[in-house]
């Protein structure tokens, strides 16, 4: 009875760890574990102990008797990999190498951004006797995108807040939330406080498409549309009209694809989870009927993951159909051109929500008065480049879509740090292994761009924090000049507990998981009012 990874998981091994056969892969150090989308199970040598679902923090794994019927393509996805890849001259077993000795006397680090990619630098650096980590981020509560940007009905996917909470029990771990760096702190401040100051602040903002008309009511950041039904206090208290019966999103990326669950969801399972109250009450009266997502390139070129696309083709009463199909598709047969072409080939039942995968159509313009009404769009055709890329060429061949929402979900992009180089092209700090220079670092999207999966950024932070470790240990790092708290109105470790418990109270009065406050007054209220309440 093999176990199956059955989602793209969080990839941050844990699974591989505790696996006493090695049987997962591929594994830290393997070729393509920093590109894979997800872990598999090799069914030939599991020999079901389970100890695999223990350590998994998103329960992404099951015994393959427990899949269910939307599950069930997981077992042959884990059982393909291993024919590709078959691993028969396996690499010993990851070992978590011992750390190096640090010299004598604490080593005080500032993380800026309480994110994914912050709160795992903060878990590498606390590896280390002596060290003192304090945490930043301009929001009074933390997690970054695993609060505010996985989807609500991915409650699985954020069960990995369970490891956050892990690291914040460690000693040496001290949060300072609601501080916005570069307007409360500046980076010469961190330095005077702190050895050295890692920034974790991702990718806050969007890429635009760069036609006609993307500035008109209706036409919307997937980013924002994101933070909105997710209760983020930048966005929770925007309006989004739905009051159209097409809802239309420019991309294919997973995020495309979370956005068009939640717009053909039934509001009452959206109840069930942390959704905002807002997003829910204009989900109610929601009138779309069907979400088209566009695609520039083909299904091979598609940008969404094969969990991802496996969960969408699992949906219940919701028809997700192909459109765009190229005919010589069939030469190329990977597992997500197979699942697309099963798709291509559901017949529609009539009355149901619609998604609609439309490949080979790029944007022009959006049309409307006041608001969209409209969204020209244009054919495409591929052509490989001398380098190999495929790129997608107009053929002039117009066709307007009606809607009166139209979504951009081609990409994040980061703003700049104040006081950092900044590469615009890439919208990156430049950098060496994490290093800016000794004394400033970087982790996760600044570092790297917006690319991988949660999991992702534990590899990318345990990079930058042997940089740092290397910086200190050979004398680099210059010594703070200050032990004074220069920010004693930010909220600490004890009241994100606070919002916490106050928040999953209130879900647990409703059968949810959590009500989130969602605005920075409601959210200090809560902190203090329940700091009370307890002490």
């Amino acid at each position: 009875m093999p176990y199956v990874v059955t989602r793209s998981c969080c990839a941050d091994a844990s699974c591989v760890l505790a696996c006493p056969v090695n049987c997962i892969h591929p594994a830290p150090g393997e070729p393509g574990f920093n590109t894979a989308e997800m872990l598999y199970v090799d069914p030939r040598t599991c020999v079901d102990c389970g100890a695999c679902t223990t350590a998994c923090p998103v329960d992404a794994l099951k015994p393959h008797t427990a899949l269910g019927a939307g599950e069930l393509p997981f077992l042959e996805l884990n059982a393909s990999y291993y024919k590709d890849n078959p691993h028969d001259d396996r690499t010993p077993m990851y070992v978590v190498p011992r750390q190096p000795a640090l010299p004598a006397g604490e080593l005080s680090v500032a993380v800026v951004g309480a994110g994914p990619a912050g709160l795992f630098a903060a878990d590498e650096l606390l590896r280390h006797p002596g060290v003192r980590v304090t945490v930043y981020d301009r929001l009074p509560t933390p997690y970054g995108l695993a609060r505010a940007g996985v989807a609500p009905d991915h409650q699985d996917t954020k069960q990995v807040t369970r490891l956050f909470r892990t690291v914040e029990s460690q000693p040496g771990f001290s949060y300072r939330l609601g501080i916005d760096v570069g307007t409360d702190l500046t980076h010469t401040d961190l330095l005077r406080e702190h050895h050295a100051v890692l920034y974790a602040v991702g990718a806050a903002t969007d890429k635009r498409l760069g036609i006609e008309g993307e500035d008109l009511p209706g036409s919307v950041s997937a980013t924002d549309f994101v933070a909105w039904y997710n209760g983020h206090p930048d966005r929770a208290h925007d309006d989004h009209h739905l009051d159209t019966e097409r809802a239309v999103v420019v991309g294919n990326g997973n995020v495309a694809l979370d956005i068009a669950r939640i717009l053909t969801s039934d509001p009452d399972t959206l109840a069930r989870t942390d959704i905002s109250d807002r997003a829910l009450t204009a989900l109610r009266g929601s009138k779309i009927r069907e979400v088209v997502l566009l695609g520039r390139r083909g299904p091979a070129q598609a940008a969404f993951t094969v969990p991802e696309l496996l969960a969408l083709s699992a949906l219940e009463d919701v028809d997700v159909s192909v459109e765009g199909w190229p005919g010589d598709l069939e030469a190329d047969t990977t597992e997500k051109t197979r699942l697309l072409s099963e798709l291509a080939a559901r017949t529609r039942v009539e009355g149901r929500r619609r998604i609609v995968l439309r490949f080979l159509t790029s944007p022009v313009r959006l049309t409307g008065e006041n608001r969209v009404q409209a969204l020209e769009t244009t054919s495409t055709t591929l052509h490989t480049d001398e380098n190999g890329t495929v790129r997608a060429l107009p053929t002039g061949d117009t066709q307007l879509l009606e809607t009166g929402l139209v979504l951009r979900s081609v990409g994040y992009r980061a703003r700049p740090v104040p006081g950092l180089p900044f590469d615009e092209d890439s919208a990156t700090v430049p950098h060496e292994a994490g290093r800016v220079e000794p004394g400033v670092y970087v982790a996760g999207w600044i570092k790297r761009g917006p690319t991988g999966f949660i999991g992702t950024n534990k590899t990318c932070a345990k990079e930058t924090v042997e940089s740092l470790i290397e910086d200190f240990t050979e004398g680099r790092l210059a010594q703070p000049v200050t032990d004074v708290n220069q920010t004693p109105h930010a909220l600490g470790l004890e009241a994100w507990q606070a919002i916490d418990r106050a928040e999953r109270a209130a879900g647990e009065a409703e059968g949810r998981p959590r009500v989130k406050f969602t605005d920075a007054d409601s959210l200090r209220r809560a902190a203090k009012d329940t700091m009370v309440a307890v002490g």
